[in-house]
């Protein structure tokens, strides 16, 4: 495939697979319950590896190999249907695993207790700390195997961990705390935004405490959340505008469309505060994807060379210098700088959950400054030095060592281990509790429309850059990446001010002011 379509391919792939958590999330925290939801997912994942694997391994669900300099024959419709269905599996797997395994790991912990309290803020890292080195290995050892012995191998190797991944699974069912499901925590929004539509007459209530509807809390899952005087148009949704609106005895609604409680509208505040802060993660994951498609491609026409021994890098493999950042950092922070923060700042957490998610978004911003220079040196060294020949797509290598784009990688992986867990765990800790899957969504989901963004933007400069000097060229010698960068630098200037407005209009759940 062209570089472009394998690009956006790409993204639109990843972005699928990072937005069903949504739909998994949903299903998880209305009906499933966490448990199940993970069973469900881990097999659908154990099936699609599988049939990933057999694309590999059978000569008939793939094409036939080409060498440098021949024209390659493309894959036939049935040998992609196999290959869209094996995703399809995926996909399915990546709805149940991504939302539901932190919040299940996190349930295992009492949030009433100071040692439950600080094991769910620890185990945030340390989750995202074995994920990463996961990744690690995924993207050096299984990756060097598919790329100088064999696909059906590299394929097989995490297909069989995936086997053991689930037997490891179902054998702990015996010892795993299960919250069950409350029912659909998305119907009680629809009825407080029903209720508020349907009394939009009516007068703001003088007296909170008095004029609003306020049962006594009666769930041992969710906080009772205190009245907060943001959004007070969602407020008219729990007036009393007649005495039968009330059951006898005080303690429901007779028509829970036309009346819900104070709770469940400050349920549903929780979530429109969220927005702002979420929507930010949307544009920073621009930057991010980017390691995982142009730094590839750009490493691919950069000297690969490690030492004098002739081995080269994988091109695929140099995202594992952002894994690396973040697998280093975590540690140190958890362990050596949180506990001398918490000494400065007095706060439990060290940063605060949103000074993290902005150190993040600055740390983006940087890498893709850095990126743009490095690209700009890259080509300027191919187009007036000797280059060491041509990929099979043409385009001439460069004598640049690709080491050179180390840092900005780096620093992207430092960006990730800021934002992307103080992300999760904001979600985590400021949404209801009977909402919890959806919190371990939001931040896929962001990813997912950062992939979706990406693609888009990739596709408008291809397009508007086409008739001229394309940005994106099949060549990266004959376009300007670096341009391009610039651009994604100048977009995370901008969502940095955004973000640090939406900041401090925030407030966090269970503050009255």
């Amino acid at each position: 495939m062209r570089s472009v379509d394998a690009a956006t391919l790409l993204n639109g792939l990843n972005g699928t697979t990072s937005l069903a958590p949504i739909i998994g999330a949903f299903l998880s925290d209305a009906y499933l319950g966490r448990y199940l939801a993970l069973a469900i997912a881990s097999v659908a994942s154990l099936i699609g590896m599988f049939l990933l694997t057999m694309t590999a391994g059978a000569n008939s669900l793939h094409p036939p190999e080409c060498s440098v300099g021949e024209t390659c024959e493309k894959a036939t419709s049935y040998q992609f249907a196999v290959l869209f269905v094996a995703f399809a599996f995926l996909v399915l797997g990546s709805a149940g695993i991504r939302p539901c395994s932190m919040p299940f790991g996190a349930d295992q912990f009492d949030p009433n207790t100071e040692s439950g309290k600080r094991g769910i803020n620890s185990f945030f890292n340390w989750y995202y700390f074995t994920f990463t080195a996961a990744m690690m290995i995924s993207a050096t050892v299984i990756i060097y195997v598919q790329s100088n012995v064999s696909w059906p191998i590299g394929l097989g190797i995490p297909t069989a961990l995936m086997f053991l991944a689930c037997v490891l699974f179902f054998v702990g069912t015996r010892l795993y705390v299960r919250v069950t499901p409350e029912g659909s925590p998305f119907t009680s929004v629809v009825q407080v935004l029903s209720a508020a539509l349907k009394k939009r007459s009516l007068k703001q209530p003088k007296d909170p405490k008095q004029d609003l509807f306020d049962p006594p809390h009666t769930s041992a899952i969710v906080t009772k959340l205190a009245h907060t005087d943001q959004f007070r148009c969602l407020d008219k949704a729990a007036i009393v505008a007649s005495p039968d609106e009330v059951r006898s005895g005080g303690g429901a609604p007779a028509d829970p469309w036309r009346l819900c409680s104070v709770q469940q509208v400050e349920e549903v505040k929780c979530l429109i505060r969220i927005v702002p802060v979420w929507s930010t993660g949307i544009i920073y994951y621009v930057a991010v994807v980017q390691q995982s498609t142009y730094v590839v491609l750009s490493a691919l026409q950069s000297d690969r060379h490690l030492g004098r021994a002739g081995f080269q890098i994988p091109a695929a493999s140099f995202t594992v210098f952002a894994m690396l950042a973040q697998t280093l950092w975590i540690p140190f922070y958890d362990r050596l700088l949180l506990p001398k923060l918490r000494k400065i700042t007095g706060k439990e957490e060290g940063f605060t959950l949103l000074q993290r998610q902005g150190i993040g978004i600055a740390l983006s911003t940087v890498a893709m400054v850095i990126s743009a220079i490095v690209e700009d040196r890259r080509r300027a060294i191919a187009l007036s030095q000797p280059t060491l020949g041509t990929t099979i797509t043409g385009g001439a290598i460069s004598a640049m060592s690709s080491l050179w784009m180390v840092p900005q990688l780096m620093i992207l992986g430092l960006s990730e281990a800021f934002n992307l867990i103080s992300q999760i765990e904001f979600y985590y800790k400021e949404i209801p509790e009977h909402m919890r899957s959806v919190a371990g969504a939001l931040a896929f989901c962001n990813l997912a429309l950062g992939n979706y963004l990406s693609g888009f933007l990739v596709t408008i400069v291809h397009r508007t850059t086409g008739s001229g000097q394309n940005w994106l060229a099949q060549d990266l010698n004959k376009g300007r990446l670096d341009l391009f960068y610039w651009t994604i630098a100048g977009i995370g200037v901008f969502n940095f001010i955004y973000f640090v407005i939406c900041a401090r209009w925030y407030r966090f759940k269970g503050a009255s002011n």
